[in-house]
C-alpha cells in the first residue's frame, strides 16, 4: 500500500524502513487521527548497542518527530533469559549486576535521538524488570501461559532454525517469546501502547504479543518491522573488520564511527542517507545522483550527518577535519585515536605485534602478523615488514608520539605515559 495518510508511515515508506505491517490501513488510520504510543525493546547483552540497532533507533526518532510518543524498553527482565530468535546457540547468561550496568551504559545513547520527559509526546525509558522480575510463576502460567500453543510456537522460523540444526533450545529460551508477548500487553495496559516495532526477525514475537492482547482484552495492537540490513557486499550492518561499530563513545571514538560511514560502499550510499540521516528527501535525491569522484564527497556528508546525530555536530565536524588533515594533507592530526604505553615499556622496546594488538588493529599476535606480512603496517608513515621489530623511544617523533597506521585509513597515536 502506498499513499499513507499518516506522516509517520509516509516518512518510513519513502525512506525504506518498512518490511511488514500487521494491518496497514488500520494502523495508518490510527496514526492519522491520534497520538499513538509505540515501543521497541533492547536487551542489554553488552554495555553498548552497535550500528546494527540504529535503524530501529531512527524509527523511534521519526515516530516522535511525526507527533507520537516512543518508548525505549530496556530488557532488564528479558535480558535474564536471552532472545533465541535466529541464534545458532544460547546466549551466555548474565548476572543482574551486569544487566543493570549494561542498561545504565546503553541509556546514554538514546537522548541523542529522542526527547524524554513528562509531556504527551515525550519519550519514555522503561525497564521490563518492573513487571517481569516479580512475576509469580504459577499465576503467570495460569493467566498467560494458557494462551500459548506449543505447536504454534514450534512453527515459528526463529525456533525452527535452531531445531532444524539440532541445536539444543533450552526451556528457558523457549519462554522468551512468551515474555516478549507479555511485555506488549503490560505496556498496553500501563501506558496505552498500541504498536511494537523491531527488525524483521522479531515479526513472530511481535505477532504473538498481538494475539495475547486479543486474548487478554487489550485494545487492538499493531506490528511494524524493518528489513534486516546487510551492506551491498553482504556484510552485517554494525560490524567492521576490526569488530562491532559501537554507539557508546567510551567504546568507539567519534572519529572511528565517522570512518565506518565514510567507508560505505558506493551502492549503499543512497539507502543509508535515507535510513540513517534526517536530510530532506529532495537533498538525498540530489546527492544520490552524483557519481564518480563526487561520491566520496557524498560519503563524507553521510558520515558527518550520521555522526552528528550520535556524537553532536562539533564532534562530527572535528572527525571530518581530522580525516581531511590526515589523508589530504598528510598532517599529523592531534585528535586521532590514541593509546598510552608506559615509558618504561618503550625504553625497553615493545614488539611490533604486541603494539598492533594494543592499538586495536588486531585481536591476536597471529592476526597482527598477517597484517605485517600483507604490507599493511606503517610506523610514522614508513612501511614495516619485519614482524620481530621492536618499537621504542627512538620512534617517538618531534610531536612526542609514534604514529601507527594500518592501510590508508586506520591510524593510532602511541603516547608515552
Amino acid at each position: 500500500m502506498s499513499g499513507f495518510k499518516s506522516d509517520f508511515l509516509r516518512t518510513l515508506s519513502e525512506r525504506g524502513f518498512i518490511h511488514q505491517v500487521s494491518d496497514e490501513s488500520g494502523l495508518d488510520d490510527l496514526l492519522a487521527k491520534e497520538t499513538v504510543t509505540a515501543y521497541i525493546g533492547y536487551d542489554p547483552t553488552a554495555p553498548s548497542l552497535h550500528a546494527g540497532s540504529l535503524i530501529q533507533i531512527m524509527m523511534l526518532h521519526w515516530f516522535q518527530q511525526t507527533g507520537h510518543r516512543p518508548i525505549s524498553l530496556m530488557g532488564g527482565g528479558t535480558g535474564m533469559v536471552g532472545d533465541p530468535s535466529f541464534k545458532e546457540e544460547a546466549r551466555q547468561l548474565m548476572t543482574v549486576d551486569t544487566i543493570e550496568s549494561n542498561i545504565a551504559s546503553i541509556k546514554q545513547v538514546f537522548s541523542n535521538y529522542l526527547t524524554y520527559g513528562d509531556g504527551p509526546k515525550d519519550a519514555l525509558m522503561i525497564n521490563n524488570a518492573e513487571w517481569l522480575r516479580s512475576l509469580n510463576y504459577l499465576e503467570f502460567l495460569r493467566d498467560v501461559g494458557k494462551h500459548f500453543s506449543v505447536n504454534r510456537m514450534l512453527s515459528f522460523d526463529s525456533v525452527k532454525t535452531r531445531l532444524d540444526r539440532e541445536q539444543s533450545l533450552s526451556f528457558l529460551e523457549f519462554n522468551y517469546m512468551i515474555l516478549q508477548a507479555y511485555d506488549f500487553v503490560e505496556l498496553s495496559q500501563r501506558y496505552g501502547c498500541q504498536l511494537q516495532m523491531g527488525g524483521s526477525d522479531q515479526w513472530g514475537n511481535i505477532v504473538n504479543g498481538i494475539d495475547l492482547g486479543h486474548r487478554m482484552g487489550t485494545p487492538q495492537l499493531y506490528a511494524l518491522t524493518s528489513p534486516l540490513l546487510t551492506t551491498a557486499s553482504g556484510a552485517k550492518m554494525g560490524k567492521s573488520a576490526s569488530g562491532a561499530v559501537w554507539l557508546n563513545p567510551a567504546m568507539l571514538s567519534a572519529y572511528d564511527f565517522w570512518q565506518y560511514w565514510r567507508n560505505t560502499e558506493d551502492a549503499d550510499v543512497p539507502r543509508f542517507l535515507k535510513l540513517y540521516t534526517t536530510l530532506p528527501m529532495d537533498e538525498i535525491a540530489r546527492l544520490s545522483a552524483l557519481s564518480g569522484s563526487e561520491i566520496n564527497e557524498v560519503k563524507k556528508i553521510l558520515a558527518t550527518e550520521v555522526t552528528a546525530m550520535l556524537h553532536g555536530r562539533a564532534a562530527a565536524e572535528e572527525a571530518a577535519e581530522t580525516a581531511r588533515k590526515t589523508f589530504e594533507e598528510g598532517a599529523l592530526a592531534e585528535n586521532l585515536p590514541s593509546v598510552e604505553i608506559a615509558k618504561s615499556e618503550l625504553n625497553a622496546g615493545i614488539g611490533l605485534l604486541a603494539l598492533l594488538v594494543k592499538a586495536g588493529f588486531a585481536s591476536s599476535n597471529g592476526e597482527a602478523r598477517r597484517h605485517v606480512q600483507g604490507g599493511a603496517i606503517r610506523i610514522n608513515d614508513k612501511a614495516i615488514s619485519d614482524e620481530r621489530k621492536l618499537i621504542g623511544t627512538s620512534e617517538i617523533t618531534a610531536d612526542g608520539v609514534i604514529k601507527v597506521s594500518m592501510g590508508k585509513k586506520k591510524h593510532v597515536l602511541v603516547r608515552p605515559a
